[in-house]
């Protein structure tokens, strides 16, 4: 399971580092260190029962398929062995949604991903942070500093996303995604 975002200061409290900041929260639920190997910062441990590798890219979002595919390749047997948490501008602001393979909806790190393990049928969390405001880039929008008045929301669909990944493992990625995607914003 992978987080995407940016490495560094600069990008720590970023929109586009919702899935970054989700892995974070499990290492620290679920006891696994995450350590810095080449171009990824991994851990393995157990999560609900079930032995987990959790990680982040330590490349910048475009990039993060050349970061993720030789621990891909090395552990997962099949795509749907690797689930994605990454933010999603389609998706209202705190709203946490699971989706089996699909486009990358012009995300870069999908993207690269897709690119770089050849499929895009991988298992994805997407977590919302809401349409930027009329004429801000969406591109300008994802890098910018969480708002301080949207972060309690902000941080909610990061914690729901610990949450939903705690319920793919207890009952599956299917029936995690049917009452996931149930759920009303």
């Amino acid at each position: 399971m992978f987080g995407l975002g940016n490495p560094g200061r600069r990008y720590a409290e970023t929109f586009h580092n919702a899935g970054f900041m989700a892995v974070e929260l499990l290492a620290v639920s679920f006891g696994i260190r995450l350590k810095a190997s080449g171009e990824v910062e991994y851990g393995v441990g157990p999560l609900d029962g079930e032995w987990v590798l959790l990680g982040r890219p330590r490349t910048y979002m475009n990039l993060s398929g050349r970061a993720v595919a030789p621990l891909y390749e090395r552990f997962a047997g099949v795509p749907e062995d690797l689930l994605v948490l990454h933010d999603d501008l389609d998706l209202a602001l705190g709203v946490v949604r699971l989706k089996r393979g699909g486009g990358t909806g012009g995300h870069n790190g999908l993207r690269s991903l897709t690119e770089e393990l050849g499929t895009r049928e991988f298992l994805r969390v997407r977590i919302g942070i809401g349409r930027p405001p009329e004429g801000v880039d969406p591109a300008d929008f994802v890098l910018r500093p969480v708002p301080w008045e949207l972060r309690d929301r902000f941080q909610g669909g990061v914690s729901s996303t610990a949450e939903a990944v705690g319920d793919i493992f207890r009952e599956g990625f299917d029936r995690a995604m049917t009452r996931w995607n149930a759920r009303h914003a």
